[in-house]
This record gives structure tokens, C-alpha cells and sequence, in this order.
């Protein structure tokens, strides 16, 4: 390390320890013409030089002399000297002189020579005492110096500070300032270092290390050169540098709180000892209308108004601030505030927070929470919330009813762990194999982010789905949804798909089930065996396009099952039915049905009927036969009845004349075969009206002629013209009908033939002797008509067959007959919507009862 002189402008330079501190430079190991040995070689070549302008003097000046003589002497010197001669001889002449001429100089720089290097020396030893005085003078470990040459050359290195101010002793990290000093004060001094190297701006500022030790930190320019000095102050310097950057610290820290307070809505202000104002916000500014803060001040405009500063004055002390809301105009509205007033030293200090909002946000909140509480009141499901100290704070009606609590112990505000060990207690919650650890994961919820789910199935045989929530703010809202009817549903459900599921497979019908996608969701055993496929080609989720080129093969219709894809997949807002039959190549016959099904599915249906087609094709064949036949027999018995008609009218006809005298006298032999003629005619005529007049009623072509008729006349006709039947089979007659019966409105001669045919038959089976009885009443609507005899009776085998056509019993009766007579009878009521019963025991007698409506309500009802 060397050290140079100073200018007169560098000993001014207070960076240099006052006006005798010389500048340093760096000297060892560099030469040049400003050194001393620079010095030597320019001496040395001026000695060179010297030399050589004498040895170049001398060989001029012998050139010279030589010629000179040549001239002179004329021919004959150049006969006694040859050119080379002359030039040598010149050479050495030349050389002698310069020699000569060198050897003087030489001996006078000598003694030149040696002076100055003895005043070189001289030099030399005041510059390294000069050096170490000045070494030792900066080797003071309370400062350092750090020197930068112009441009980008690396930094030189003077002192160093003291290891308890925290600066590094390494040179490399010394530069370092953010490791080893405050933020703000490294930051602030890299910001001063790069313009006092770019800009020559010298700078003077106190920083702050790490250890909270203070460098008063100074930066020059002199000579080209950039110096910044790092000085450890002493105690009293120190205590001015903390003072300096704390007053520093505590107008920033009082400017910032200006701006800030300026920047907030809320109105601030500053009163002295008097009360008055001496500093407000623009907030307080705008809020009493002033246009700038400072004419607030000057103008005085208070923003509370009188009393409400008394009070604040009188509440307010320097250990309790005041703080209260309080309402004021502001623009001309009623505006609530929420006032804090605190006493300092020499004054007072307060802040208005506008809490108009939040007021309204309050109430408005009380009403929404009003609102909230009374609609889960009136919820199905049971809820009950908390608070931050797991109390509870609410609950419904139907959380009351679900747990069966009395309203005492829940106004009480329990704990959530207390309720848990009363349900437990009661008997209300399922037992758990460790009731500590399952309370504890239910409890969990209060620090879980998550909502937690739960299901409880109760000893009551209820299922409950417990949702606890927790609150952002504390608590936890608790939600116990029933799914007892859910649960059950959810059974039923599962067990009716699985019953349904068993039933379709077991079905003899073939069903398959497709989506509106036409995609099969299902199909049974009988669908695939109707149709011939495999349970791979039918499975869920085919298309109906890979089943119908499955079935296609089966049929030879190949517009069916394309015309079921098109039901299944078109998008009409209505989806008809269809019906149909398939007749396969394998001889089956089958019935199909589209039937539209919820969720746009659609179902088919395929009903084996060959059995049953075949049974109806042979029950048709059967029934044409039938019908052909019965047209055969009505055919022939109309045929027959009308040709035999004829001919018996005729033989009574003249069996009656026969009778007559006119025609002659008879014997008795004759007039017996006369009377049996006339009698076996008349019961032949009978037999084929009767069968003339079922053939009429199956034939549906009867029609009756109805009338309003007197039942009494009725009865009297009646017993008129059976008198001579009951006369010849020695029977009597008796009629039991009370007075007044009034009218009938019926058939009159199919009337009379009803009644006559049952007395002919009670007549046919009565014992000679006994009496018959024919009784008649009416109720409200119907009219009666019975017979009873006290003949042998009908047995009961016969006597459900007694009113089928061609049944006779002749058994205990006195003639034998056709077997019509209680046929018609039935036929003929029926034809007036009336019943007929019948009402036998072998020995007691028979009786039959016949029911005709009256016809008379009948009409009545119709003229209504």
C-alpha cells in the first residue's frame, strides 16, 4: 500500500482528517516515467543518445578531413591513398573520437548519476515513514474506508469497526449492508453509495445495524475517486444519532398517521387543553362542510353538537375514554355515530365511526333471525343450533316432540355433552360399544371445517340422519332428519323391484322392457324362449336393432319389430298402444302388446296363444255347426209346428162337428173315440204353441203387448177358464187376494198363459179332492202371483232341473206332458223382468212364486 501526496484542494477535504491528511495512492510494484526507475531508463537512453550523435560526429567529421586532403593533394594523393583506404581510416578516426567524447560525458554523468539517486533515497525514506505514520493512524478500529476507483474497479479496503457493531470483518461481505444493518438504513445507504459514485453527491447520514449500534456513515468524491467512511460513534455521538433517528423515526411515524387518518371516511380531530380544535381529517372537513380542513379549524364548525360535547367532556378522564353513540346532522340527515373520545397531555383526541349502516344491518338482522326462528319452528324436522360454548341456544317444536325434553330443562340452556348423557340415561339413543369415544366423534364437529353425517338407529325402532354443521363464529347447528318412512319405503321398494323381478321371470309371458334410448333394460326367460334367442343377444343395454335381426329369422313379417323400434325411439308427445299376432315359422302363435310405460320406457308383451287359438279356432268351427244346426232345428220346428197346426186344427174342427146332432147320433163307443180324438187334439195343439212360443222367445223376436190391466178381472178370467180343467181332475180352486189391488201393466195374454200353466200343473199333481190356492199380493213396485198344491212333491234332485225344457215328471201326476209348462212360465217372466222360485219337499206340496213388475212406478219414473 502506498500513499501520495496531496493538492491543495485534497488537504481541504474534511473527508481526510482535516488540512494535513495527505491523499493515498498505490505506489509498490508499478513503474513508469513518473517513477524512479522510469527516471533511470530515461537517463540511459539519453546516454545512448549521446553517444551515438558523437560516434556519428567523429565519422563526419574524418569523412570531411579526408576529403579535404584528397582535394588538396590533388593526383598524387590519390595515387598514395585507394578509396577503401581512405574510408576505413576515417572509421577508425571517427571511433577514436566518439570514445573519446564518451568517456568525458560519462564521467560527468557519474556524479550527476549519484546525486540523484542519493536524493531519491532521501525521498523514498520520508514516503514510507509518511506511510506508516498514516497506516497507523487509520488502523483505528472505530472507523473504515472504502475506496472506489472510476469506472467498474473493484473496491479498496482502510480499517475496520469494532465486532459489537455487527459489521463483517471480511471485506467481501462488509459491502453486504442488508445482512448485517437495518432494512430502511441499508437500502437508504446503497441509494446514497451509487450517487455519490455516479453523480459525485456527497452525503452525510447515521445508519442502524442489526445490533442496534449506530455508524455515522460519510461519502466523498476527491481525485477521481469515490471515499465512503463508516465511523462507530462514542456514547455521546451515539445518544445524538438515536436522538436524530428517532425524532427522524417519529415525524415519519406522525406524518403517516396524518395521511392516514386523512385517508379514512371517519371524522378525527384534535382539541388542546381550552377545547378547541387544532387539527381534523378531511373527513371531519367534509362532514361540517368546510372546504379544506384548515378552514374547519379557523371557522370553528364543531361536529357534535353542544351537549354532546359537555358530556363527553365531563365523561372523559385520562384513564376511562369516552365512548358512546351518539346521533348529529350530517348533510342535512340524522346520522348515528359511534364516538370514542380519549384524554392525552395537553389535550384530547377523538374519532366518529359512521354505524348508521350497521344499525340497520342489526335490525334487520334481528328480523331475519326472527324470521329464521319462527319458520324452523314450524318445520317437520327436528333442529337444534349452539353457541360457541356448546349451549344450546335454540330449538323447535318438533326437536321437543322428537326427544320427548320438558321445557324447563331446555329453557335451562344445557350443554350439547349434557344433553347427549340424558338422552343416554333415558334410554332414547342406541347403547355403543365405547360411549366416551363415540360422544367425543360427535362432539368433534365444534372443530371440524366439515359438516358431519351421521345415522342413528333409535331403540324406538326410528332412523334418524344426523347433520351437525359447524359455525364460523362458534356453535354448531344440529339437524335430525327422520328416514324411518324413507328406510321403510326404501324396503318395501327393493323387496317390490326383487318380488317383481322373481314374477317376471317366472312369468309363462315373454315381457322385455326398453328406454327411449331403445335400449333393452330387461327381459325374462320367456321372452328369449319364445323368440329363440340367447341371454348374450338380449342382454342390457342392446339396441332393439341387434334384437329384431336376432327375431328375424323367426318370422316373416319384417315390419314388426321395425315398427316397434320406431314407438320406442320417436318423440311423440303422445305414445299409443299396440296390439297384434305373430305367427312364427315354428308354428307359435303369439299375442303382442306395446304398453307405454313412466320415465318413457316402453314394455312388450308376447303371449304364447297357440293352444288357445287352436281351441278357438275348433270352438268356432264348433259353434258354426251349432248354429247351423239350431238354424236346422228352428227351421224344422217352425216348419213342423205350422204344418202340424193345420191339420190338428182341422181334426178338432171336425171332431167338434161330429159332436154336433145335426150331423147325426153317435153310439157310445163312437162318442168315447170322438172325445178322446177332441182331448188328444187339444193337447197336441197346446204342445206345439208352447213350442212355437219358446221358439219365438229364442229366436229374440217376441215382443209383448203391453196394457193396464185389473188384477182382479185377471184373476177371475184366470178361474174361469180352468174351471173345467180343476172340475175333471176333481180338484177346487181357491183364490186369497186382499181387496183393492189395483192395476198391472204387463202382457195380458202372456199373463194369463203364466198363471193357467201353473194351475194346470198344481192341478196335474194335486190329490183329487184337495184344493189348490193361488194367493196374489203386491208390494211398492212388484206384484205376486203364487201357486200351492199339496201334491206328492218334486225330489230334490229333480228340482233343479224343473224349469229345463222337454223335463217332465210324471211321477205322481195324473197326465203326463211335454215338459213345457214350467219352461214358458220362466221365459215368459223373464220377458217382464220378473223372477220366478220354486219351493218343494217330497210329502208337503210344491209352491211356485212368481214376481212380475207392476209397471206402474216403472212409468211413473219414466214420465219423470
Amino acid at each position: 500500500m502506498s500513499v501520495r501526496k496531496m493538492s491543495s484542494s485534497e488537504r481541504a477535504d474534511p473527508l481526510c482528517g482535516g488540512a494535513e491528511a495527505p491523499a493515498l495512492r498505490p505506489v509498490a510494484g508499478r513503474s513508469g516515467f513518473g517513477s524512479p526507475d522510469g527516471n533511470a531508463i530515461v537517463g540511459r537512453l539519453r546516454r545512448l543518445a549521446l553517444f551515438g550523435s558523437a560516434f556519428l560526429s567523429g565519422t563526419a567529421l574524418s569523412g570531411l578531413a579526408t576529403a579535404a586532403l584528397a582535394q588538396q593533394s590533388g593526383n598524387a594523393a590519390v595515387r598514395l591513398f585507394s578509396s577503401t583506404e581512405v574510408i576505413v581510416s576515417s572509421l577508425v578516426m571517427g571511433a577514436l573520437g566518439a570514445a573519446l567524447f564518451s568517456a568525458i560525458w560519462l564521467v560527468r554523468q557519474r556524479g550527476n548519476m549519484e546525486a540523484e539517486t542519493q536524493e531519491m533515497r532521501s525521498a523514498l525514506s520520508d514516503a514510507q515513514q509518511r506511510i506508516s505514520k498514516f497506516e497507523a493512524l487509520i488502523a483505528d478500529k472505530n472507523r473504515r474506508i472504502v475506496v472506489w476507483e472510476s469506472g467498474s474497479s473493484k473496491p479498496e479496503f482502510l480499517g475496520q469497526l469494532p465486532v459489537e457493531t455487527g459489521a463483517p470483518q471480511q471485506d467481501r461481505e462488509f459491502l453486504a449492508f442488508g445482512r448485517w444493518m437495518r432494512g430502511s438504513s441499508a437500502s437508504e445507504l446503497e441509494k446514497s453509495i451509487e450517487l455519490l459514485r455516479v453523480e459525485a453527491r456527497s452525503f452525510d447520514m447515521v445508519v442502524e445495524t442489526n445490533r442496534d449500534e449506530i455508524l455515522e456513515v460519510q461519502g466523498r468524491v476527491s481525485g477521481g475517486k469515490a471515499f465512503v467512511r463508516f465511523i462507530a460513534l462514542n456514547n455521546l455521538r451515539a445518544e445524538l444519532a438515536e436522538l436524530k433517528i428517532e425524532r427522524e423515526r417519529l415525524t415519519n411515524s406522525i406524518m403517516l398517521f396524518h395521511s392516514l387518518l386523512d385517508a379514512i371516511e371517519q371524522p378525527v380531530w384534535r382539541r388542546d387543553s381550552q377545547g378547541k380544535l387544532t387539527w381534523v381529517n378531511h373527513a371531519y372537513g367534509d362532514a361540517v362542510e368546510a372546504s379544506t380542513p384548515a378552514q374547519a379549524i379557523e371557522d370553528g364548525r364543531e361536529f357534535l353538537g353542544s351537549i354532546a360535547r359537555e358530556k363527553i367532556r365531563a365523561a372523559a378522564t385520562s384513564t376511562s375514554p369516552f365512548h358512546d353513540r351518539i346521533s348529529t346532522v350530517v348533510h342535512g340527515n340524522r346520522t348515528m355515530f359511534d364516538v370514542v373520545d380519549v384524554v392525552v397531555p395537553g389535550g384530547s383526541t377523538g374519532i366518529a365511526i359512521d354505524v348508521s349502516e350497521v344499525e340497520a344491518v342489526r335490525e334487520e338482522l334481528k328480523r331475519t333471525l326472527k324470521s329464521h326462528a319462527e319458520t324452523l319452528d314450524h318445520l317437520a324436522t327436528p333442529v337444534a343450533i349452539f353457541d360457541g360454548d356448546r349451549r344450546l341456544q335454540f330449538y323447535n317444536q318438533a326437536f321437543v316432540q322428537l326427544w320427548g325434553f320438558t321445557l324447563p330443562f331446555l329453557d335451562q340452556r344445557p350443554d350439547n355433552s349434557e344433553l347427549l348423557d340424558k338422552l343416554r340415561s333415558d334410554g332414547k339413543l342406541p347403547e355403543q360399544l365405547s360411549w366416551r369415544s363415540w360422544k367425543e366423534t360427535a362432539l368433534s364437529v365444534y372443530q371440524s371445517p366439515d359438516t358431519q353425517t351421521d345415522l342413528w338407529h333409535l331403540p324406538n325402532g326410528q332412523t334418524l340422519r344426523v347433520i351437525a354443521t359447524a359455525h364460523p363464529q362458534g356453535g354448531a347447528t344440529w339437524v335430525f332428519e327422520n328416514l324411518t318412512e324413507q328406510v321403510d319405503l326404501e324396503t318395501r321398494y327393493n323387496t317390490l323391484v326383487q318380488v317383481q323381478g322373481e314374477t317376471i321371470d317366472h312369468l309363462s309371458e315373454g315381457v322385455a322392457v326398453f328406454g327411449p334410448d331403445g335400449r333393452i333394460r330387461l327381459s325374462n326367460p320367456a321372452f328369449r324362449a319364445l323368440w329363440g334367442i340367447t341371454a348374450e343377444e338380449s342382454k342390457p343395454g342392446t339396441h332393439i336393432k341387434a334384437i329384431e335381426t336376432a327375431c328375424s329369422p323367426s318370422y316373416d313379417k319384417p315390419d314388426g319389430w321395425r315398427r316397434f323400434g320406431q314407438m320406442l325411439t320417436n318423440f311423440d308427445d303422445e305414445r299409443p298402444s299396440l296390439q297384434g299376432t305373430f305367427e312364427l315359422y315354428s308354428g307359435l302363435i303369439l299375442d303382442y302388446a306395446v304398453t307405454p310405460l313412466p320415465n318413457a320406457q316402453t314394455m312388450l308383451t308376447f303371449v304364447d296363444m297357440t293352444a288357445s287359438a287352436r281351441a278357438e279356432r275348433a270352438l268356432k268351427e264348433k259353434n258354426e255347426a251349432l248354429q247351423k244346426a239350431d238354424e236346422l232345428k228352428n227351421d224344422f220346428v217352425q216348419h213342423v209346428s205350422y204344418e202340424l197346426r193345420s191339420p190338428l186344427t182341422n181334426i178338432i174342427g171336425f171332431t167338434d162337428l161330429l159332436k154336433t146332432p145335426g150331423i147325426g147320433t153317435l153310439n157310445e163307443r163312437q162318442s168315447e173315440y170322438i172325445d178322446h180324438i177332441s182331448t188328444s187334439s187339444s193337447v197336441l195343439l197346446t204342445i206345439v204353441n208352447d213350442i212355437l212360443d219358446l221358439a219365438t222367445v229364442d229366436a229374440g223376436i217376441m215382443q209383448l203387448n203391453y196394457s193396464e190391466m185389473a188384477i182382479d178381472d185377471l184373476l177371475d178370467d184366470v178361474a174361469m177358464q180352468i174351471a173345467d180343467r180343476l172340475h175333471e181332475n176333481g180338484v177346487a180352486l181357491a183364490i186369497t187376494a186382499p181387496a183393492g189391488l189395483g192395476t198391472i201393466v204387463a202382457d195380458q195374454q202372456r199373463l194369463k198363459q203364466i198363471l193357467i200353466k201353473l194351475l194346470t200343473n198344481a192341478t196335474n199333481f194335486a190329490p183329487e179332492g184337495s184344493a189348490i190356492t193361488l194367493n196374489c199380493w203386491r208390494t211398492h213396485s212388484d206384484v205376486f202371483f203364487s201357486v200351492t198344491d199339496k201334491g206328492p212333491g218334486i225330489p230334490e234332485d229333480i228340482l233343479k232341473t224343473v224349469f229345463d225344457r222337454f223335463s217332465a215328471n210324471a211321477k205322481g201326476g195324473k197326465r203326463s206332458g211335454a215338459g213345457l209348462g214350467l219352461s214358458i212360465v220362466e221365459s215368459f217372466v223373464t220377458l217382464h223382468h220378473g223372477d220366478v222360485a220354486i219351493d218343494s219337499k217330497p210329502g208337503q206340496g210344491t209352491t211356485v212364486t212368481c214376481r212380475i213388475p207392476s209397471g206402474t212406478t216403472a212409468r211413473s219414473v219414466a214420465a219423470e
